[in-house]
């Protein structure tokens, strides 16, 4: 069985993440969605709020799976017996980053692979920090995320967090 694994932040989960999602289920049996922990990043939603957004999203895709997870990416694609790992690209600047991460990856794991999935185009300049910060302050997300979060994710943005 062919699973690949879709790893990230997903703060919260945009369009282009679920059209990413769909696309990568279609080039293998299980898609791996993984609600991954970053130290470095200060998340809005919680973990659970953010698996719950790409469960709701991703739901009528049967070969997709949301998960979460702390740790190394490579100790995740050798539990899950991965083929590879898929990394949506909106600009030359994300090749460049996703290229330095797969060769540091593949140092730590030899069987380590990566299929890189150009954005939509009218996808390509929406990312959950855009996201945040246009529904903070109360504008038109609709198009940035999935109809089925919207809603939820418009108001969290607009209350803030205390």
């Amino acid at each position: 069985m062919k699973v690949f694994l879709f790893p990230g932040s997903f703060d919260p989960f945009t369009s282009g993440h679920r059209d990413i999602a769909k696309r990568a289920s279609k080039m293998c049996d299980k898609l791996v969605v993984a609600i991954m922990h970053n130290d470095v990043k200060h998340p809005f939603f919680t973990v659970e709020e953010r698996v719950e957004m790409a469960r709701k999203s991703l739901e009528k895709y049967d070969n997709i799976e949301v998960i979460a997870k702390d740790g190394l990416l490579v100790d995740l694609f050798r539990e899950l017996n991965c083929s590879s790992v898929v990394r949506g690209i909106r600009s030359e600047s994300d090749f460049r980053y996703e290229t330095e991460m797969f060769a540091a990856n593949r140092l730590l794991e030899s069987t380590y692979d990566v299929v890189l999935l150009p954005c939509r185009a009218d996808l390509s300049f929406t990312s959950s920090s855009i996201v945040r910060e246009v529904g903070h302050y109360g504008g038109d997300i609709s198009k940035m995320v999935p109809s089925e979060i919207h809603d939820f994710v418009a108001t969290s943005l607009k209350k803030g967090r205390t």
